[in-house]
């Protein structure tokens, strides 16, 4: 949605029986407003040197060449696989340990007011009515508040894991993080948060703009990954910290709406990609202004997951 991504494959050294393999990614038009290009080629040759994803193997003016991975992408249904979800968790939790180069501050925050400004100078007044851009500045202020209040464990996050940046080897059930473009220092709960909002989409679908929040985890399927998650180092987590982390990637998910509603506005406005990114905003800031009450009222906090989670084990 983003990109245009391609496989080329050559004989190698002439001969037929060897071939060479490379990935080439043609950046989208207009994508460079969501990141500064030569930051994330950057932070792409960092993780290759920790032994993550793809090598970068050259770079031309529209976009580069990289080494190409020979594993699958992953499904939509595959993020709901307990043994792939686990691998998932553990391989986040490794990622999250990652030292990278820069700054360490979180980057979700001043990111998102300044595509405010993009999406407001980008779309159509009635466009801006519709999704408040006016009080949205307001609304990220506030947000950052109210989840700012607790200890944050700020780490290294991919920010964008959807099933389709994420494969598989089948054979040694080794998973690869792969499109770093919206990589950053984050709270480790929004880069959760993220990834179960996108349990929601299906991108391989005739309407791939369309969420579908009916399936977003349940209690369960979240305590799941989240001690997956914490244990994956060889440490068990308290119940205490399950529930506690839990409850922080609820909250996050409304910054996650808001953040994905606002690339949905500017992508509308700069790419001919055959999406229907308006439609996908709305879609977001929907759940958003939906949850918002629910999650900042307490009505699913600390005390209520508890509680659940012990009904759960009882059960």
């Amino acid at each position: 949605m983003t990109n245009v991504v391609y496989r080329i494959t050559w004989p190698k050294n002439g001969s037929e029986n060897e071939e060479r393999t490379v990935l080439v990614r043609v950046y989208g038009e207009g994508s460079d407003i969501f990141f500064d290009r030569e930051e994330e080629i950057r932070t792409f040759e960092s993780i290759s040197s920790h032994g993550h994803g793809p090598r970068l193997l050259g770079q031309f003016a529209e976009g580069r060449v990289e080494e190409f991975i020979h594993a699958k992408t992953l499904s939509a249904g595959d993020l709901r696989d307990p043994e792939i979800s686990a691998l998932i968790a553990a391989k986040m939790r490794e990622f999250h340990n990652l030292n990278m180069p820069g700054s360490k501050n979180a980057l979700l925050w001043p990111r998102m007011r300044k595509w405010v400004i993009e999406a407001s100078s980008l779309c159509s007044p009635e466009q801006a009515k519709e999704f408040q851009l006016e009080i949205l500045e307001n609304e990220i202020d506030a947000l950052e508040k109210e989840l700012s209040q607790s200890d944050q464990n700020v780490a290294f996050c991919h920010n964008d894991l959807q099933y389709g940046n994420i494969m598989i080897e089948d054979e040694t059930k080794t998973i690869t993080l792969i499109d770093y473009e919206y990589a950053s220092y984050n709270p480790v709960a929004y880069d959760l948060a993220n990834h179960f909002c996108e349990m929601a989409a299906n991108y391989h679908t005739d309407t791939p703009h369309v969420l579908d929040y009916n399936v977003y985890p349940d209690l369960e399927e979240r305590r799941r990954f989240v001690q997956a998650y914490l244990s994956s180092t060889g440490n068990e987590p308290s119940d205490e910290e399950v529930v506690q982390l839990i409850d922080d990637i609820e909250k996050y998910t409304l910054a996650n709406h808001l953040f994905w509603g606002l690339w949905g506005i500017i992508s509308a406005c700069v790419t001919k990609i055959d999406f229907d990114y308006m439609e996908y905003a709305r879609q977001r800031f929907r759940q958003y202004w939906l949850r918002k009450s629910q999650l900042l009222k307490g009505k699913t906090g600390i005390s209520q997951i508890s509680e659940e989670i012990n009904d759960l084990v009882l059960e």
